[in-house]
């Protein structure tokens, strides 16, 4: 799906290029272009009438991007196999579509075509799937501080904030154009030449589409000469590769970095420093690195490569980008709840106004009634003066009529003394109010402030039981490796121990046997000694015997058959007597018998 959804960001950017009067819609003709070629660099079987049994019900019209994709989706991205095709081709054949119409030379006066280039995919990598395609200021500023880092320079955010606030600048993002100008626009302002620009984009842009991870030469050394060479490794997630050079083309050995793999580091010895080993099933690699900071990087990296493999993940800033995107719907989320949190506090503010608008149009009630009660009272004294006149006048008859009027008086005094009392209680019952408000306004300040505090300290427990789990399985892992090279010492040294044994016992028989042999040596030697002797004086004896027996005279010639017996059975007997010689032995005494024969 990842790679599908690249493809389709590409390839969206090639329609829209060919949409050349803004309309939304393509003809087919331009299609049928754009289609063989996306055959042609996808490596997909083309079939040139598809496209017109698609649209066959259509008229001649141009095709919009709704009509075209399920074409594009049935006919092309449906045959698509991973590792078939090269993306960097699809990617170069879309960018010179869009870069014709949307991109001018005379705006990139700093970034080369291919920086152009790889700046796009960058862009097209950390965009979102929301089309038209744009990029948050966040990932923006993202991109930019990681192309600043790779060029040792300092990211100016006072001109991205300055250029995001230009009007022809989307609120929800930056368009690829306005990306590349913006980039374009800090390498003027900055200063900086193509070369280091190159390299940079170059580097972010193999770490962050290509997924690798680290690159750089290193000391390796080899398994048959054992002697160190310098190689260019490459390490991605899953693999650490080395080349001959850094131009990567002449491959020389990949190490599948696996659940079977494992980091450890070398104290430094044939006069290689910094050093660390990659361990296998079958094979360790033992590797030099230029100094303690190199070989802590790539040791770090490299366990960053096997915690993805393990993971079965296959690209690290994916990850990151998807974490970096929760982040914003999180940032989103408080946002909202804030805001929520602002329009209560709102309302509570609306109803404390109404609250003080009733106190206030009570105090008026108030103030109304004790101006009637003083006019009641002013009332009522020109009332018993106009009596007591009357009474002065009339004193005999104003006598009951006085009585009367003073209980009318102390009724009506009752009445003014209750009035008296239920203002006083209206008064208290206002600062009760008042006072209650300004608890409950303090209590949701100080609930806002443990509730910030709660979610603070939640989210730090969670860091440190996280840490602390990732502790506790590096932990564990570390002493399976060290109960299992315990055991493999053991059984190295029980079976040390056996064949140290059998070495001794071999060893043992090996000096008895030579021993044995050597009083062999001795025996036959004695024994052929002495048969040489006693051959050597049964010859004299038979030539004594046989000039004895038969003297030789002046010119005469004896044949063999004239020999006497007593002659040959004497030298049979003597031959039975010693013992059986060597053939040689009897080879030489028959040679000596024939000569005297015939002598």
């Amino acid at each position: 799906m990842e790679l599908r959804a690249a493809l389709l960001k590409s390839i969206w950017y090639a329609f829209t290029s060919l949409d050349t009067e803004d309309s939304g819609k393509v003809s087919k003709s331009q299609l049928k272009v754009l289609s063989h070629n996306l055959h042609s660099v996808l490596r997909i079987p083309h079939d040139p009438e598809s496209l017109e049994r698609h649209f066959s019900d259509d008229d001649d019209g141009p095709v919009s991007s709704q009509g075209y994709m399920p074409y594009l989706n049935q006919f092309i991205l449906d045959k698509v196999v991973e590792g078939m095709f090269v993306k960097e081709e699809v990617d170069e054949l879309c960018w010179t579509l869009c870069s014709k119409k949307n991109c001018r030379p005379d705006t990139l006066r700093v970034l080369t075509n291919r920086d152009a280039l790889r700046l796009w995919c960058l862009f097209n990598f950390l965009a979102e799937d929301i089309y038209p395609l744009v990029l948050v200021p966040e990932e923006a500023e993202y991109l930019l501080r990681k192309i600043s880092a790779a060029m040792t320079l300092e990211l100016n955010c006072i001109e991205m904030e300055e250029y995001l606030s230009r009007d022809c600048v989307q609120k929800d993002g930056l368009s690829v154009w306005s990306f590349l100008e913006l980039v374009n626009s800090s390498a003027v302002s900055r200063g900086a030449d193509r070369d280091s620009i190159s390299l940079a984009v170059e580097q972010v842009y193999r770490e962050m589409v290509g997924n690798v991870l680290k690159e750089g030469y290193l000391w390796k050394k080899g398994h048959l000469r054992r002697n160190w060479t310098e190689r260019w490794f490459c390490l991605k997630p899953g693999s650490l590769s080395y080349y001959m050079n850094e131009d990567g083309r002449d491959c020389k050995g990949v190490i599948e970095m696996d659940q079977n793999c494992c980091v450890e580091v070398l104290s430094d010895r044939d006069g290689k420093r910094c050093m660390f080993c990659v361990k296998m099933l079958n094979k360790t690699f033992e590797i030099s690195a230029p100094d303690s900071r190199q070989r802590q990087e790539w040791i770090t990296a490299l366990h960053t490569s096997l915690q993805l493999s393990v993971e079965g993940r296959s690209s690290l800033h994916e990850e990151l980008k998807k974490r970096r995107c929760e982040l914003r719907q999180e940032r989103e989320r408080r946002r909202v709840l804030r805001a929520q949190e602002m329009h209560r506090l709102q309302e509570l503010q609306v109803e404390r106004e109404e609250q003080l608008a009733e106190l206030k149009l009570l105090k008026e009630a108030q103030k109304q009634a004790r101006a009637s009660l003083k006019h009641e009272e002013q009332r009522r004294r020109s009332q018993r003066e106009e009596l007591q006149n009357t009474l002065q006048r009339q004193l005999q008859e104003a006598q009951e009529a006085r009585e009367n009027l003073c209980a009318e008086v102390a009724v009506r005094d009752l009445e003014a003394e209750h009035q008296r009392r239920r203002i006083k209680e209206l008064e208290d019952l206002h600062h009760r109010l008042q006072e209650a408000l300004e608890q409950q306004i303090r209590a949701r300040q100080e609930e806002e402030t443990y509730r910030y505090t709660q979610t603070r300290l939640l989210a730090e427990e969670d860091e440190k039981v996280k840490s602390l789990l990732a502790l506790q399985e590096e932990q564990e892992e570390q002493e399976k490796q060290i109960l299992q090279t315990q055991q493999e010492k053991l059984e190295l040294k029980l079976g040390m121990e056996r064949k140290v044994r059998a070495l001794d016992e071999a060893q043992r028989q090996l000096d008895k046997v030579r021993a044995s042999r050597c009083r062999v040596d001795q025996d036959i030697a004695a024994a052929q000694h002495k048969l040489r002797q006693a051959s050597t004086s049964v010859k004299h004896w038979n030539i004594q015997m046989n000039r004895l027996l038969h003297p030789i005279c002046h010119g005469e010639r004896r044949d063999s058959s004239s020999v006497p017996t007593a002659s040959v059975s004497s030298v049979s007997e003597t031959e039975s007597r010693t013992p059986q010689r060597p053939e040689r032995d009897v080879d030489k005494q028959d040679r000596l018998q024939q000569q005297q024969q015939e002598d």
